[in-house]
């Protein structure tokens, strides 16, 4: 901050309050959560998700039921930054909430045919990756004892993990619309003030529908031959906005547009998300804005954690 404001002139690709909001991996899934509720459509879905702060096995089995959470589910370590963050465990039993170290954050796990794709954005430009994923489990509880994993190594390219081995009877998921994919990512980008994160998504090998399972800022872009010159792309055009257009044209021209169901706070306040209040309050036009100029650039507050119900169905 004392640099920034020392140099008023310094461009942040990304926001650090953003960044922070996303290294709290039950401070994005309300975000997603709440996303999901502007979209009307349908288009995508938030896996019911529940923090965890006590080791009390019977209000945990409470919180589990009044979330509607079920067996399997996925225990993820709140923080999501740092190597330990991909530590993560499959729980198929109450026996299995013993194996749980808090604080964390369980997901209900959707069966999803072992394919994960993981769209990582660029400003603009959004590339998608497929990787291998977790293999499809009964739904329900069963006396399998829980499956400790990390989800690095499981998602790698070249992963050939027992975890990983798909059913030939199954059938390959089609993939997620580039469309839906593309309405995501912008209205991620409107909301969070970031142009550089990672979107992990599944296709629900029930329903067919879209899952969006986690957010990444920075991630590795691994698999993305495209990137540098991607983000070439963007830097040149943060800083043509930042020096004025040499032919005069207004830069907010070259903002990405966001999909007609995801309003900003400003556009529609009824339907704005209480984290974003928690936090800070997005803009329309956030990208190539440096943060001193805005009104986001603020220190993050973050209550304490609501449990919120999301669902898949």
């Amino acid at each position: 901050m004392d640099y920034i404001d020392s140099h008023p002139r310094t461009i942040l690709l990304d926001p650090l309050p953003a960044m922070r909001r996303l290294a709290d991996r039950f401070q994005s899934y309300k975000l997603i959560q709440e996303l999901q509720s502007l979209d009307q459509d349908n288009h995508f879905c938030n896996p019911p998700y529940l923090e965890l702060a006590t080791g009390n096995q019977n209000e945990i089995l409470r919180q589990i039921k009044e979330q509607k959470l079920s067996f399997p589910f996925i225990c993820k370590t709140r923080v999501a930054q740092g190597s330990s963050s991909h530590d993560m465990a499959l729980i198929f039993s109450e026996d299995g909430l013993r194996d749980i170290s808090l604080p964390c954050v369980l997901q209900s796990f959707i069966n999803h045919n072992a394919v994960l794709y993981k769209v990582f954005v660029v400003g603009q430009s959004h590339f998608v990756v497929k990787r291998p994923s977790l293999k499809n489990f009964a739904i329900g509880k069963s006396d399998r004892k829980t499956i400790f994993f990390n989800s690095h190594e499981v998602s790698k390219p070249e992963s050939r993990s027992h975890l990983t081995e798909r059913d030939e009877r199954e059938n390959l998921p089609s993939g997620p619309s580039d469309g839906i994919i593309k309405s995501i990512s912008r209205c991620l980008q409107m909301s969070l003030g970031l142009s550089l994160f990672g979107v992990d998504v599944i296709v629900d090998s029930r329903s067919g529908k879209l899952a969006v399972i986690d957010i990444n800022a920075f991630p590795g872009y691994e698999g993305v031959p495209e990137f540098f010159s991607a983000l070439l792309d963007h830097v040149e055009m943060l800083l043509r906005e930042q020096e004025g257009s040499p032919d005069g044209a207004d830069s907010g021209a070259n903002q990405p547009v966001p999909p007609h169901w995801c309003q900003s706070p400003q556009q529609d306040e009824s339907a704005s998300s209480n984290l974003m209040k928690e936090t800070w309050i997005a803009e329309n036009s956030l990208v190539g804005k440096r943060p001193v100029d805005s009104a986001c650039f603020q220190e993050m507050v973050t209550q304490s954690p609501i449990h919120s119900q999301s669902s898949c169905e």
